[in-house]
């Protein structure tokens, strides 16, 4: 079993316990969940380079990148340097983010905010939706066609906009039907953790122009950057990189200043 089946086996025990625990209606009281979502994808059309900066402890790939910060001093730095959107790592056991750090980040920032996690249950959508998402990440290597559509829709009704990864020509053909917002192209293989930039650029060619493109993963280089840019993408998904460092938020500064 590779580290991405092993996730998602663990997900789907933490989400079942989690639905005896805490039922949708008590969801669906939450003072955010008739909050007004904010339209990640506008934000990163209308951006010269649509940073969406991540909040990242620490991943399987990579162990502990930054325990020491606080989500709501990384966030808020996020915002003021000029991030268009934030993502929020809620994944606990492999990424040691909660869905705490996602109401932290919610009560810290006004611009759009991804809940970041492994998302294969209608129940997760609405977890996002009370915690104050705007937007949520579908990824195509663990979904079929019609989980792909169901939580897509669902995701929709409830306000919320979509952000579907793949990583290679046959998730997109899966992909290409839904009603997401966004197509992130993932440079790391999810299965074995390895990067490849020039993922993103083989398949850019073939996303429709109605899906904002956005590029993940291994964007440490500012040329690269410029490069996916040149190539379609409107946003690019950057955490590691800020993150590692102890200031991310001015790290992402001194990226954007170099992207002038």
């Amino acid at each position: 079993m590779n580290i991405l089946d092993r996730i998602i086996a663990d997900k789907r025990r933490e989400v079942s316990l989690k639905k005896q625990l805490i039922p949708t209606e008590q969801l669906e009281k939450s003072v955010l969940f008739n909050r007004q979502g904010q339209s990640l994808s506008a934000r990163l059309r209308q951006a010269s380079f649509g940073i969406i900066a991540e909040h990242k402890r620490r991943s399987p790939s990579k162990s502990v990148i930054n325990q020491s910060l606080s989500v709501e001093n990384v966030v808020s730095s996020y915002e003021k340097a000029g991030a268009a959107g934030i993502s929020v790592l809620t994944e606990a056991k492999y990424f040691g983010g909660s869905l705490d750090d996602l109401l932290l980040a919610r009560a810290s920032v006004e611009i759009p905010i991804l809940r970041k996690d492994f998302m294969i249950d209608e129940y997760q959508i609405l977890e996002a939706k009370a915690h104050g998402a705007d937007v949520i990440l579908l990824i195509a290597a663990v979904l079929n066609k019609t989980e792909l559509k169901t939580l897509s829709e669902t995701a929709r009704n409830l306000g919320l906009e979509v952000l579907l990864e793949i990583h290679n020509q046959e998730e997109l053909n899966k992909s290409i039907h839904t009603e997401a917002e966004m197509i992130g192209i993932n440079n790391r293989n999810l299965k074995t953790f390895e990067v490849d930039i020039e993922n993103s650029i083989r398949l850019a060619k073939n996303l429709p122009d109605r899906f904002t493109k956005v590029a993940e993963s291994g964007l440490s280089d500012t040329e690269v950057v410029k490069k996916l840019k040149s190539s379609g993408f409107d946003g690019f998904l950057i955490g590691e990189t800020f993150m590692k460092t102890e200031n991310p938020g001015k790290a992402i500064q001194s990226f954007l200043k170099d992207l002038d």
